[in-house]
């Protein structure tokens, strides 16, 4: 008996993924869209999010920039949670 024949499970867990990406992407957009109501860490998430499941090439690409934009406004965060290992030896 083929355990792995029929995967109507397998659908479904696929189904219920793509639902809950697109979910979280409707999330990002508006948070996205409503920039300046929103704290540096939600804007970091959101970005995140639509960097990787972003619909087309141009929508991750702006998020990356946004997020490019969001570091230069604090340049001393990116220091306290990503240490170089050079600088601490």
């Amino acid at each position: 008996m083929n355990l792995f024949r029929h995967r109507p499970h397998s659908t479904q867990c696929n189904q219920v993924r793509k639902d809950w990406i697109d979910e979280r992407l409707r999330e990002a957009r508006i948070v996205v869209a409503d920039v300046v109501n929103h704290s540096d860490h939600l804007l970091r998430l959101a970005c995140n999010v639509l960097v990787q499941h972003g619909e087309t090439p141009t929508e991750r690409e702006d998020a990356r920039i946004l997020l490019v934009v969001i570091d230069a406004k604090s340049p001393g965060r990116a220091g306290r949670h990503r240490p170089d290992p050079e600088v601490h030896q």
